[in-house]
């Protein structure tokens, strides 16, 4: 039976084979999210801000222990917004999430910057993403995870057909299609039963991972063009 039986009955949809995921995973040493329409239904306030959903930040952190788990150190994070939004900052600092690049456009450029700082090659991220102007670093990760809405299925399959998504979601950024997202690649790790019993229990393992987390100091970068 597929590791992804219990998704993929409620509508998420798989690219390729188990193996050739487990494969692409095995490699991952970071994990890397747009904004707008992945933490959110991509609505903006005024000032160009969007908040972001209890539930897939309870998602993100329970992927980053359990790769923790699995590599024995703690994975790279961070979110490439096309905004400056106070809401991915604020995200960032309380998560303790490694940087966010906020006003990049042309998103390979704050990629490509994320690559440098931690010593990272493209193949060792997994990326989380929605829309067109995420493709261009999505063509370039290891994994790619695509949060899917019925107004983006055209897109969807541009995507699929172009060999830029891994996995697609059933639920929207706005229905918390991330956290549907992070359950599934906890799940094609294997570890989730672990993960979650240690959370549960607040277990010596969970601290110390929580402790290498919350030592972390976000670099805030800015694009001022």
């Amino acid at each position: 039976m597929s590791t992804f039986r219990s998704f993929t009955d409620n509508g998420l949809r798989v690219v390729g084979s188990d193996k050739d995921l487990l494969r692409r995973l095995a490699r991952t040493k970071a994990v890397l999210f747009d904004w707008d329409g992945v933490f959110n239904d991509g609505f903006k306030d005024a000032e160009g801000g969007s908040p972001f959903s209890e539930v897939g930040s309870m998602g993100v952190n329970l992927l980053r222990f359990a790769l923790w788990l699995r590599n024995g150190s703690l994975p790279k994070a961070a979110i490439i917004t096309g905004q400056h939004n106070p809401y991915s900052e604020r995200f960032a600092q309380r998560e303790r999430l490694h940087g966010v690049y906020m006003g990049f456009t042309n998103k390979p450029e704050a990629f490509d910057a994320f690559l440098k700082q931690h010593g990272l090659e493209a193949d060792e991220v997994a990326f989380f993403f929605d829309d067109v102007l995420d493709l261009p670093v999505a063509a370039r990760c290891g994994l790619r995870i695509m949060i899917g809405s019925p107004v983006t299925a055209w897109l969807v399959e541009q995507a699929i057909a172009r060999s830029e998504a891994d996995i697609v979601t059933a639920n929207s950024g706005g229905e918390n299609g991330l956290r549907e997202a992070t359950d599934a690649v906890i799940a094609l790790l294997g570890n989730g039963a672990g993960v979650i019993e240690h959370r549960v229990k607040y277990s010596e393992t969970y601290q110390r991972y929580l402790s290498e987390r919350q030592a972390v100091k976000p670099e805030i970068v800015r694009n001022p063009r």
